[in-house]
């Protein structure tokens, strides 16, 4: 994996930052907080978001408390924002709204 070019980033990162996805400060990765109804649907949530990215060989960092949870994608090997990235950003989004 290779980091996004700038023509790249610029067309794949809007729908994301447009969805509530932030920068983080310091590093080539994105965040965002999700909330959910309760601890069931977070966690339920988490267990498929799971396997979406056991599936793709890409795994979040993420931290859970009761109905929240944070999330921060970076493909680590390639010490940036990728393609896998935005894959799983955009299904997370699409998991957090059905």
């Amino acid at each position: 994996m290779t980091p996004l070019t700038e023509p790249e980033r610029t067309k794949m990162l809007t729908p994301l930052l447009t969805a509530g996805w932030q920068m983080v400060d310091g590093r080539d990765a994105i965040h965002k907080a999700f909330k959910f109804k309760n601890f069931r649907k977070a966690f339920a949530w988490m267990t498929e978001m799971a396997m979406w990215a056991e599936k793709m060989d890409h795994h979040p960092e993420w931290f859970n408390v009761y109905n929240q949870v944070e999330v921060l994608l970076i493909t680590h090997d390639a010490n940036g924002l990728t393609e896998r990235d935005i894959k799983l950003a955009t299904r997370m989004d699409q998991g957090a709204n059905t």
